[in-house]
């Protein structure tokens, strides 16, 4: 953090503009940092706070946008490749997805405090076939509600950010240290999660083609096929396969308990 107040001061709007396009095109990049280092600069004259705020606020409407249109565009390649560092693709898209079918659109406001559903909130709204106009108003709102609360906490805690900036100086060599253990740690956690989990990574799938042909034999009668799409991409009057039904995904364990017995059973997803 010491280094980036250092950066701050020196580059000014430029480097908060950077760092917070980036966290908000999907880099690992800690914008809540440069946020709070550039209330921390408002509040020593260095920069001005609404210059901070206005900067801030349209990195994060841009880098949000351009995730937006590919989210439109790629669907579900996208959601896909953002989720590659989690145990579980599609666990990391059905849990954003799932944020959307509880709060709604609304969660457009709240994302950016959330690890995880920040980055998957644009492309998951583009993929969604969300009004432009709609998601602009809902994530304008939602990053100057961020972009205030993490600048406003740097500016009346500056005194603060500046001892901690003091202390990075004189005690760079530990933090290093202690910054490589904790490192280690987390690559230690992510290992014991791969192999703890990797059970659900078996997913068993079926060609469509397969699929297909039984339905179209003289066993179609003993095949049974079933929408598990999630909430944005299934509506009542979406497309799906011919003869199949509907399953709600958030009740799916009852509503397993009155399907036939007697049939092979294939679900699709988004």
């Amino acid at each position: 953090m010491g280094n980036l107040l250092v950066l701050i001061e020196h580059h000014g709007y430029s480097i908060v503009f950077l760092v917070v396009f980036a966290e908000a095109i999907g880099a690992p990049v800690p914008a809540a940092l440069a946020l709070v280092a550039g209330g921390a600069a408002a509040a020593s004259g260095s920069l001005r706070g609404p210059g901070v705020f206005t900067v801030a606020v349209v990195a994060i409407l841009l880098g949000d946008s351009l995730i937006y249109l590919l989210g439109r565009l790629m669907g579900w390649r996208l959601l896909g490749f953002l989720c590659k560092v989690s145990l579980n693709p599609e666990t990391c898209i059905l849990r954003s997805a799932e944020s959307f079918y509880k709060r709604g659109r609304s969660t457009l406001l709240i994302a950016k405090f959330i690890p995880g559903i920040n980055a998957l909130a644009p492309p998951l709204s583009g993929s969604m076939k969300m009004r432009f106009d709609q998601f602009l108003m809902l994530d304008l709102a939602g990053a100057s509600l961020y972009v205030f609360s993490y600048s406003a906490l740097g500016y009346l805690f500056h005194s603060l950010v500046a001892a901690i900036e003091r202390g990075f100086e004189t005690a760079g060599r530990v933090f290093g240290t202690a910054l490589g253990l904790a490192i280690l740690a987390y690559i230690i956690y992510r290992i014991w999660l791969y192999r703890k989990h990797r059970i659900y990574r078996v997913v068993p799938r079926v060609p469509v083609e397969e699929v297909s042909r039984r339905l179209e034999s003289e066993e179609a009668d003993k095949v049974l096929v079933a929408d598990v799409r999630s909430h944005g991409y299934y509506d009542a009057a979406a497309v799906r396969v011919k003869g199949s039904i509907r399953l709600e995904p958030n009740n799916i364990s009852n509503e397993m308990d009155h399907l036939p017995r007697d049939k092979d059973l294939y679900l699709y997803c988004t």
